[in-house]
C-alpha cells in the first residue's frame, strides 16, 4: 500500500485501517453529556453517501461547491464528500455580510451551498444567496427551505469508487478575510495542502491519542490546516468541536486538548477570566511560593481545560511578551507561528523550548525567507498558492520574478534565523511632520494591559499618532458603574509607559475609549479576530479634530444620541 499523497487519501487510509477508532466528538446542544461521537467508519459512510448524491447532480468535474458553517463534524464530512465527488470546496466564513456572500458565490461559480451550524447573523447573510442555488443543510442548521443532510444520506447508497484526485489538482478556493477591499480567492492544490500538513505534523510531533478542540473558523486557512487537515492526516487522535462561545470553557474541559491553538485576543480573555476569580496580585504571590506555586499553576490550567496541553500556539496577530511570560509561569509555553492564506500558513514556527517573545520562529525545513530591500518579508514555500482565482494580474503582482511570495508584511531576521514581524507595508501612515509610523507594534504595546481588549493606532495627517481603544468587558462595566476616574488614571499611566518605549515621532497624543463592540458581525473585526483598520478609521476619523483639540490623554467618546 503506497503512502498517501493527499489529505483525502489519508482519510481513506484510516477508514480502511482503523474503522472503529472514535475520531470526532460533536456537541449536540443542551446538556454537557449530549454529544455524538463518530468513528472513522461512521464518518466516512456519511461522507460517501453525500458524495454519491453530489455526483448524481451531474455537474462538470472540478465544479465549485460552497460551504458555510461554524465548525462541526459535518464541515469535515462535507469537505471530504466534495473531494470524493470530484469537486472543489469553497468555504464561506459564517460571519459575513450579504454583499460578500453574494460576491463569493458568484465569483466562484458555486453550483451548490452547504448551510451549516450558524448564528442569527445568517438571517442577514442568506439574502446574498441566490434563490435558485441548490442548498443542503447540516443537522443543527437554521430552519429553512433546504434539503436536509440526514434525509439525503438516509436514502442514498455510499459512493464506492471515489474520484481519483491528482496531487496537482485544485482542491479548494479560500477567500481571504478581506481586511482591506474585496476578498480574493486563494487556490490551493491537494499537493500543497498535504505537504504543508505533513511538515506541520513533523514539526510539532503529532502523536497517537492527541486531542484537538476546533473552534477558530475552518473557513480560514489556519484552522483548516491545523484543525481539519492535521487531524485527518494524524488519524489516530481525536477532533473535538465547540458548541458555542457561551459553552466554550465547558467544551475545553470536555476535550482537554493536548494540542491547542488560539489568537492573542482569546489568550488575553482566558487570563482575564482567571483574574476575575483570583486577583493578579494574589495569584502572583502564590506562584512564587515553592511547591504551592506549582500546585496553583496546575489548578489554574486545569480550570481552563488546558491541564493536559503539551503544545499551545498563538497566531493571527502579535501577542504581548508579558502574556507569553504569564502563561509560561503556569507551565504552558505559547509558541508563535507565521503564515498566510497564500502559502497555506506554511512559513515559520517556534519550536518547544526555542520560542522567543516578539519572534514568530524560524522557517520550516523546506521553507526559505528573506527580507527585500524595502523591508518586506518574502517567502519560498511548498505551500504557495496556485494563484488567485480569475485574477492573473493580482497573482503575478504577488510573486517576485524568481517565484517568492511577497507577503506585504515588514520584518527583521536575527542571527538565529528567527523572524520578527514589524508591521504591514500598507498600514504604515505619515504624520503631518513627515514621519512614517507602523501601527502594529504600538498596538501590541497598548494591548498588553488587562483593561484593553483591542487598539487601533492612526493619525495620518496629524502631528502625532493616536489610538482608538476598546476596553475589556469587565473594565467597561466598571467604568459604567462609577469607576471611570480610576480607569482613566490607569490608562494615563499605561499610555505614559507605552510612550516611554517609543521614539518621539511615534508617541501617542491620546487614546480614545469608544463604547461600540468590535465584532466580525459589525465589520470591525475579520472572522479571525484581526481589526479591520479601514472600518475602524472610517467610523472614528470624523471625531479626530475634536479629540485632538481636547488636549486630554484619555478621551471618552460619547456618540451622538
Amino acid at each position: 500500500m503506497t503512502e498517501p499523497t493527499t489529505i483525502l487519501e489519508s482519510a481513506l487510509r484510516w477508514e480502511r485501517e482503523i474503522p472503529n477508532h472514535a475520531f470526532i466528538v460533536q456537541p449536540m446542544g443542551g446538556a454537557f453529556e449530549n454529544v455524538k461521537t463518530y468513528t472513522w467508519a461512521q464518518m466516512m459512510d456519511e461522507a460517501r453517501r453525500m458524495a454519491a448524491w453530489i455526483q448524481a447532480q451531474g455537474w462538470a468535474p472540478g465544479s465549485a461547491i460552497a460551504l458555510c458553517s461554524k465548525n462541526c463534524a459535518w464541515w469535515v464530512m462535507a469537505d471530504l464528500a466534495i473531494w470524493m465527488a470530484g469537486h472543489v470546496t469553497v468555504p464561506i466564513y459564517p460571519t459575513l455580510d450579504e454583499e460578500t456572500v453574494r460576491y463569493i458565490l458568484e465569483h466562484s461559480g458555486a453550483k451548490m451551498l452547504f448551510v451549516g451550524k450558524l448564528d442569527a447573523v445568517w438571517d442577514v447573510m442568506k439574502a446574498g444567496v441566490p434563490d435558485d442555488l441548490v442548498q443542503v443543510a447540516f443537522p443543527l442548521s437554521p430552519e429553512g427551505p433546504y434539503q436536509r443532510w440526514d434525509d439525503i444520506i438516509g436514502r442514498v447508497e455510499p459512493l464506492r469508487d471515489v474520484a481519483e484526485r491528482e496531487p496537482d489538482e485544485l482542491a479548494t478556493i479560500i477567500y481571504t478575510s478581506g481586511s482591506t477591499g474585496r476578498p480574493k480567492g486563494v487556490m490551493h492544490s491537494f499537493r500543497g495542502m498535504f505537504v504543508c500538513t505533513r511538515g506541520l505534523a513533523d514539526a510539532i510531533d503529532l502523536l497517537e491519542g492527541d486531542r484537538y478542540l476546533s473552534y477558530l473558523p475552518m473557513a480560514h486557512g489556519m484552522e483548516r490546516w491545523l484543525g481539519e487537515c492535521s487531524s485527518l492526516y494524524n488519524g489516530k487522535g481525536q477532533l473535538y468541536f465547540a458548541e458555542s462561545i457561551d459553552t466554550f470553557v465547558r467544551d475545553l474541559q470536555r476535550a482537554r486538548p493536548t494540542v491547542f491553538l488560539s489568537v492573542p485576543r482569546l489568550w488575553a480573555k482566558f487570563q482575564l477570566g482567571v483574574f476575575a476569580k483570583m486577583p493578579p496580585q494574589k495569584l502572583d504571590f502564590l506562584l512564587k511560593v515553592p511547591i504551592l506555586g506549582k500546585i496553583v499553576a496546575k489548578k489554574v490550567l486545569a480550570g481552563l481545560g488546558l491541564g493536559e496541553c503539551r503544545m499551545a500556539g498563538s497566531g493571527s496577530a502579535p501577542i504581548p511578551k508579558e502574556l507569553i511570560e504569564w502563561y509560561k509561569r503556569l507551565g504552558l509555553e505559547l509558541l508563535e507561528g507565521y503564515g498566510m492564506t497564500e502559502n497555506f500558513n506554511y512559513s515559520h514556527i517556534s519550536k518547544p523550548g526555542e520560542g522567543v517573545p516578539g519572534y514568530v520562529g524560524t522557517p520550516y525545513d523546506d521553507v526559505q525567507a528573506r527580507i527585500a530591500d524595502d523591508g518586506e518579508i518574502q517567502v519560498l514555500s511548498p505551500g504557495a498558492m496556485l494563484g488567485y482565482y480569475k485574477q492573473p494580474e493580482e497573482t503575478q503582482a504577488t510573486f517576485t520574478e524568481d517565484g517568492w511570495l511577497k507577503t506585504g508584511d515588514r520584518g527583521e531576521i536575527d542571527g538565529a534565523g528567527r523572524l520578527k514581524i514589524t508591521g504591514r507595508t500598507k498600514e504604515i501612515f505619515k504624520t503631518s511632520k513627515g514621519k512614517y509610523v507602523a501601527p502594529a507594534p504600538i498596538e501590541n504595546l497598548l494591548n498588553n494591559h488587562p483593561r484593553i481588549e483591542l487598539a487601533c493606532v492612526g493619525g495620518s495627517g496629524f502631528p502625532q499618532p493616536s489610538a482608538v481603544i476598546k476596553l475589556s468587558e469587565e473594565a467597561w462595566k466598571q467604568a459604567q458603574g462609577g469607576g471611570k476616574a480610576e480607569i482613566t488614571k490607569d490608562l494615563e499611566a499605561h499610555l505614559a509607559a507605552v510612550n516611554a518605549q517609543l521614539p518621539n515621532f511615534e508617541r501617542l497624543d491620546f487614546v480614545a475609549v469608544v463604547p461600540e463592540d468590535w465584532l466580525p458581525e459589525n465589520g470591525f473585526l475579520t472572522p479571525t479576530m484581526k481589526i479591520r483598520r479601514g472600518s475602524i478609521e472610517k467610523a472614528y476619523s470624523p471625531f479626530n479634530d475634536d479629540w485632538y483639540g481636547r488636549k486630554e490623554k484619555v478621551v471618552w467618546h460619547q456618540p451622538a444620541a
